[in-house]
């Protein structure tokens, strides 16, 4: 297991890495019966929601986790081509979220997104997620 330093840019994330996946824990904003509509939403095995605010905090976790020894050597022992495990992010104006349709957790039969306080990603897929979101931030500043 392997804990990955916080910085300032990663907000409210903790990231560990065991052999060949992340583990993300995210702290709420807050400690009370609201503290579920920030947290991160995961559809196991389909997807992963972000609250628009943490959307650079996550992206700056996952650049930490690249630089990682542990990551390459996940991602080299794929032999992933170009192929592009994400979809593009989406966001839902009614609650805040940016949605990715992509491989988020283990593969269950629950049905639709639901709000966790940690989840996984295998490490081999973090470079799809990370590209994609630095995309949907760039043209969150070019909207603004």
């Amino acid at each position: 297991m392997f804990q990955i330093p916080v910085t300032a840019d990663m907000r409210r994330w903790t990231v560990r890495l065991c052999q060949d996946i992340a583990v993300f824990a995210c702290t709420p904003l807050v400690e009370d019966h609201t503290a579920a509509r920030a947290l991160p939403r995961t559809w196991d095995g389909r997807g992963l929601g972000l609250p628009e605010h943490d959307v650079a905090g996550f992206a700056a976790a996952l650049g930490e986790i690249m630089k990682t020894p542990l990551f390459w050597r996940a991602y080299r022992g794929t032999a992933r081509g170009p192929e592009q495990l994400w979809a593009e992010p989406h966001r839902d104006d009614e609650d805040g979220f940016v949605y990715l349709s992509g491989p988020c957790g283990e593969a269950s039969e629950v049905v639709g997104y639901r709000p966790v306080y940690s989840f996984t990603i295998a490490l081999a897929d973090l470079r799809g997620l990370r590209i994609r979101l630095a995309a949907y931030l760039r043209d969150s500043l070019v909207r603004a």
